[in-house]
């Protein structure tokens, strides 16, 4: 009796656990970077004549959403893809080995 291949479904169900503290880290810069930089290229003209603070203000307001309900959710499904597909290549039965600690010690 052979052991059949998994299947794709079964890559799926991988139950990832939250990011380490070091995954969250790279994930947030991966978003974040690319969003400030999009924003100061499309609106450092208007930005140039603000304030300092106010710059900021204005930059994070429109940035946090963004990185929040917009990429993030997009790279824990990257994430996730990528965990379940090491799993897969793995076989059926292994775990992905992800330090799963969120403690801040």
């Amino acid at each position: 009796m052979t052991n059949p291949s998994p299947h794709p479904a079964a890559a799926r169900n991988v139950a990832a656990g939250p990011p380490s503290k070091h995954q969250l880290a790279v994930m947030i810069w991966l978003a974040v970077f690319p969003t400030l930089t999009v924003l100061n290229l499309t609106l450092g003209d208007w930005l140039g004549t603000l304030s300092p603070v106010v710059r900021t203000f204005v930059l994070a307001t429109i940035a946090v959403p963004i990185v929040i309900y917009g990429l993030m959710p997009q790279l824990h499904r990257l994430r996730h893809h990528l965990l379940a597909r090491a799993v897969t290549k793995r076989g059926p039965g292994s775990t992905p080995s992800v330090h799963t600690s969120n403690t801040m010690g």
